[in-house]
């Protein structure tokens, strides 16, 4: 319980790896806020989860890649919680589709550039004035922001680089507030992401390819996750910590 009555909020806390951090972190004693967009019915099953495990957690909608919604999410966690924020867990996001530079548009690179990078920007922003020193932030980047990922995902890959930037620049801007920030970037962890988004021999083929001969697990994620949250990463902050089962170093 070592994060007992820490106020967490986890943004696409509903399912996946968001889902495993909600999780994790109720378990290890935070009140959680599970922010999710639009599937209402699996944010209702992780809050219906850690309800029966005796933790505590609110679920709220809110498009975080808009402005008026994430001042709605901070609204409700003072609300349920109080003034203070100890925890922020960046990890809205999504590719939306593979396209080649050929066939986006302006429309899909402003909206996958949103989804990933804009949403952390505004929600640490708005969580920033109730977060006390002591308090950390860890943002979701992907092994795609270091080797620029698959085909057609050059703009997730981006906006994930971008994230891992701003996690170093933020650790040193927040550091002397007594602020942490770093981020995690997964390789191939069993998700929908990859149900949608990658093909069953390639993904095989990665699995085949990494020393531990596997995928990940959305909760290797989140144990993580949880780590450099805990004050055990007390002198952590500025990392871009890799989760790929040494399929790529940095």
């Amino acid at each position: 319980m070592r994060f007992k009555d820490k106020i967490a909020i986890v943004t696409g806390g509903g399912r996946d790896i968001g889902k495993s951090v909600s999780l994790q972190l109720a378990r290890e004693g935070a009140k959680v806020v599970i922010n999710y967009r639009s599937n209402r019915e699996e944010a209702e099953k992780t809050l219906a989860e850690i309800e029966a495990a005796g933790g505590t957690a609110i679920i709220h909608q809110a498009d975080v890649s808009i402005a008026a919604d994430v001042t709605g999410l901070i609204a409700a966690t003072a609300a349920a919680f109080g003034d203070r924020i100890d925890f922020v867990v960046n990890l809205a996001g999504g590719m939306v589709a593979r396209k080649t530079l050929a066939e986006m548009d302006e429309a899909f690179f402003d909206h996958v550039m949103d989804l990933n990078l804009k949403s952390a920007f505004l929600v640490t922003k708005a969580a920033l004035p109730h977060l006390a020193k002591g308090s950390a932030i860890v943002n979701i980047a992907s092994l795609a922001g270091r080797d620029g990922g698959g085909p057609g995902a050059s703009i997730y890959a981006t906006s994930k680089g971008a994230l891992m930037t701003l996690t170093r620049s933020w650790a040193k801007e927040l550091g002397p507030q007594g602020i942490r920030v770093n981020a995690v970037c997964p390789g191939l962890i069993g998700t929908s992401f990859h149900d949608i988004f990658s093909k069953p021999e390639g993904r095989a083929a990665t699995a085949g390819n990494t020393p531990l001969r596997r995928e990940g697990h959305p909760d290797e994620v989140a144990t993580t996750v949880s780590f450099l949250l805990s004050e055990d990463a007390a002198f952590l902050t500025g990392v871009n910590l890799d989760i790929n089962g040494g399929l790529a170093f940095s």
